[in-house]
């Protein structure tokens, strides 16, 4: 039975898993959540719970967070990261209620509509109000994800040509929701009407639209910020606005929430606000409640795809997953088999994979250290605690799969010495085939033995004598060799590990130049 604490308001819907207890503690004090997490496996909040290195500290049982909503700005991710902590969030749940949201804002500051609406509620009646139009205007969108790629489409819906500036948004998705792509944020300022932001807030988004940006945009603009506060800057929103730069201005956001009573952005007449309701919808809730419930669910079951503190993309992680046992295995193996302190991991991902391989990386990491370390390490954890332990991942593709299709190549260079593993999957089985120079193939689970020897009749025989003798049943063999009469190297698979004492024998042997043991 995993439990599950939900610490903040929300609609959890109905779920059919009797192997998972919600407690639901809405507006749980911290001193309460600080005194009873360690009894949990998951940890569901919105943006109230601050999820700190205290709050984690204190969670001894934690597996999973899960964050109600998008942003994660309330939990501190490396901190989670290092102890192996997925933190899962539902992003798509909301996006649909925020695309909307900032679309009103745009419709509702371009015809001044909080002008009007305060004006008669004061009893005036003016219709000297001129606004703008939507159609045949330009709208510039910072941030092309789920959120401004609906927004995108709303504009193109109203007649609107669209330009965006994303760093991290392929050409080819710009291309299919019909939008101009830009390389840089100056560029697409100066030809755009209307702005709208859609990124997370970081330290390379906050003040990202400050005053020169905002200058930079043609007189008479129109600015929404409905994603984060702090990316536009909000004094230069209002020294503009005074100034008739900028035309008016839709802000659902504010650094500081909520925003002092005197913030002057409050009091423009030029300004339409909302209080953070871009995911506020009874539609997205629902989704938002019942997703987060269900991902933490699957997260608890082993499913890694959505933990966003993984890096993974949650396709990738999915067309990957036949891939993951055989490079958790090629990073066992040579954890096991090379001598010496680790100095560099490199992995490489060879021939056709046409997703991106991050969880290919995470998972030889997760290799490498399982046998090296005393706590459990995960696909979350394993590339922090590589770097804690001054071991650099070094991660490339390469079109050459050595004669395979695709192809995983693992090399391991401590202070010793470096030694190399590629594998493959074939018929849907993981297959280790080569070890260093030498060409192999066996199937890498359970123990194995691998033996370098000069290449000479009774090696084997003489080993599987020894082995025999204590017992230990071989349940395979497979040999490689550079050259008739050169070195050669064979894997015995066995039914369990032999004992220290039989490793000894075995090392002592003429015949062998080395043996190593590894679990796989």
């Amino acid at each position: 039975m995993w439990r599950v604490l939900v610490t903040d308001e929300m609609h959890l819907g109905d779920h059919d898993h009797p192997d998972l207890q919600l407690d639901y503690r809405p507006g749980m004090p911290r001193e309460e959540i600080l005194a009873g997490i360690a009894e949990y496996d998951a940890l569901i909040t919105r943006s109230r719970t601050q999820v700190d290195r205290e709050l984690l500290e204190r969670a001894e049982r934690l597996k999973v967070i899960g964050r109600g909503g998008v942003g994660v700005d309330n939990i501190d991710l490396d901190a989670a990261s290092r102890r192996g902590i997925l933190v899962i969030n539902v992003p798509e749940a909301n996006t649909r209620s925020a695309a909307e949201l900032a679309f009103g804002l745009m419709l509702s500051a371009a015809r001044l509509v909080a002008l009007s609406d305060r004006e008669l509620r004061e009893g005036r009646w003016n219709r000297k109000h001129l606004g703008r139009e939507l159609m045949n205007k330009r709208l510039g969108i910072v941030g092309l994800g789920r959120i401004g790629g609906q927004v995108a489409q709303f504009a193109r819906a109203f007649g609107m040509e669209v330009w965006a500036y994303d760093p991290y948004i392929s050409s080819k998705r710009a291309e299919t929701l019909g939008v101009r792509l830009v390389d840089r944020l100056e560029t697409l300022l100066p030809e755009v009407q209307f702005l709208t932001v859609h990124t997370p807030l970081n330290e390379e988004t906050r003040d990202l639209i400050g005053r020169r940006e905002l200058y930079l945009l043609p007189r008479g603009a129109v600015v929404v910020n409905a994603a984060r506060g702090g990316i536009v800057n909000e004094p230069a929103l209002h020294d503009l606005l005074e100034e008739g730069h900028l035309f008016a201005v839709g802000l659902d956001v504010f650094a500081v929430e909520p925003p002092d009573p005197d913030h002057p952005l409050l009091h423009h007449p030029r300004v339409v606000h909302t209080a953070h309701l871009g995911a506020n919808t009874e539609e997205a809730q629902a989704r938002v409640g019942h997703g987060i419930v269900e991902r933490v669910y699957e997260a608890l079951s082993g499913n890694y795809a959505y933990a966003i503190n993984a890096g993974f993309d949650p396709e990738a992680f999915q067309a990957l997953k036949g891939w993951m046992p055989l490079a958790e295995a090629l990073g066992r193996l040579l954890a096991q088999i090379t001598r010496g302190r680790a100095q560099t991991l490199e992995v490489a991902v060879l021939g056709g994979f046409e997703c991106e391989p991050e969880p290919v990386f995470a998972a030889v990491a997760k290799g490498v250290l399982e046998p090296v370390i005393d706590e459990p390490v995960n696909y979350v954890s394993s590339r922090p605690r590589l770097e804690e332990r001054g071991v650099r991942l070094v991660s490339r593709r390469d079109p050459d799969a050595r004669g395979y299709a695709q192809a995983i190549e693992v090399r391991l260079v401590t202070d010793q010495e470096e030694r190399r593993a590629l594998g493959t999957v074939l018929a849907g089985r993981p297959r280790l085939v080569r070890i260093d120079d030498y060409a192999l193939e066996i199937e890498p689970t359970g123990a194995v033995l691998v033996c370098i020897n000069r290449d000479q009749p009774g090696v084997v025989g003489r080993v599987g004598t020894l082995l025999g003798e204590a017992g230990v049943n071989i349940a395979g063999l497979q040999l490689g060799r550079d050259q008739p009469g050169g070195r050669a190297l064979f894997v015995l698979a066995v039914d369990q590990p032999p004992p220290d004492e039989v490793l000894e024998e075995l090392r002592n042997l003429e015949l062998l130049e080395r043996v190593d043991a590894a679990w796989l």
